[in-house]
């Protein structure tokens, strides 16, 4: 296990939990710098150990792969139902979105009881972490727009090379075939790399609106 966590970490998390949950306080235009940077302090001392959480980035990557299939494979199948038995009007929009659970994850070294499923919580607000409103995907899929957007593309696949690892070791991750959704969980929103590679349960969300004129 890396060791990341020193007393400044500690001190900027205990700023989040007084801030946001022990005040009840939600003011993100002031608090929402607390996580960039909480990021950037533990991002500096993880990656400079990118060997030793190697493993943890490829079974995340894996996961969170095989997380976005089912939800496009879902979508698809919901959409198709859909447009068979025509149970809906024409201006119908359905959005798939996939986030991380809301639970903190059970495989991360650090355990804290109530204390860290707070900060886990303050992690997976959009008020806070504002860029994860549509969950770990770019872009939202959506339905009839993306009707015909492959799975390859949905997770940036479709051109070689097909490697998101930005921000990483080139050298020491060239081969892993890390996906847009790592790219954009490690590099746009709040989570530090090391709060979400050892995430292994996915939540999914598919809305269906419809628009009939009166």
């Amino acid at each position: 296990m890396v060791d990341i966590y020193d007393y400044d970490i500690c001190c900027v998390e205990q700023e989040i939990f007084s801030k946001f949950y022990y005040t009840m306080k939600c003011d993100y235009t002031d608090y929402d710098c607390l996580l960039s940077l909480r990021k950037d302090m533990i991002n500096e001392r993880a990656l400079a150990h990118q060997e030793e959480i190697l493993p943890d980035i490829i079974a995340f990557n894996d996961a969170l792969s095989n997380a976005l299939r089912e939800m496009y494979d879902r979508a698809h199948g919901m959409w198709d139902a859909i447009r068979e038995n025509k149970c809906f009007g024409e201006s119908t929009e359905l959005t798939a979105k996939c986030f991380l659970s809301n639970d903190y994850p059970k495989l991360h070294p650090i355990q804290g009881g109530d204390e860290m499923q707070m900060l886990w919580s303050a992690l997976c607000d959009i008020g806070w972490n504002k860029l994860y409103n549509d969950g770990v995907t770019l872009n939202t899929l959506r339905f009839p727009s993306d009707e015909k957007e492959s799975f390859n593309a949905l997770i940036g696949m479709e051109y070689p090379p097909p490697n998101w690892n930005e921000g990483l070791d080139r050298e020491l991750t060239k081969d892993l075939h890390l996906t847009s959704a790592f790219h954009n969980l490690f590099e746009h929103t709040m989570f530090a790399i090391t709060d979400f590679i050892y995430v292994r349960k996915f939540e999914t969300e598919i809305n269906i609106e419809t628009h009939n004129s009166i």
